[in-house]
């Protein structure tokens, strides 16, 4: 019996969570990295914000992008309010937590996008 309800009760749970993915994602502008390039070239108006790790940084990140990672996000944001009247397209690796940070910049009244696939997914469609 108890083992019973702790089911369903973590049944229920996984499924808020998943609700809760679905609408957040469906409240963030998604560019394919088509999109993002034409975003580029066609206007100043973008900025890209790489939110990865420092570590992942150092490693590769896409030119002219600014760097803020995620956990740095919210204590950092400051540091985009002159980027305010730009549309800030955030990316990761694989495009996870580029949605988060997306929802947050919005939260703080920036406009927002994410990248989907991440600068793994820009390789991927870049190599050669």
């Amino acid at each position: 019996m108890t083992g019973e309800i702790l089911f369903y009760i973590l049944a229920s749970l996984l499924i808020l969570i998943a609700v809760r993915r679905f609408f957040v994602n469906r409240s963030v502008t998604h560019y394919s990295v088509g999109e993002v390039v034409e975003r580029l070239n066609s206007t100043r108006g973008v900025l890209l914000l790489d939110v990865r790790s420092q570590k992942e940084w150092q490693q590769g990140h896409l030119k002219n992008a600014h760097h803020i990672p995620l956990h740095e996000l919210t204590r950092r944001s400051a540091e985009l309010d002159k980027h305010k009247n730009r549309e800030i397209i955030c990316y990761c690796q694989t495009g996870n937590r580029s949605v988060v940070a997306a929802v947050r910049l919005k939260r703080f009244g920036f406009s927002t996008a994410s990248m989907n696939g991440g600068i793994a997914e820009w390789n991927f469609q870049n190599r050669g």
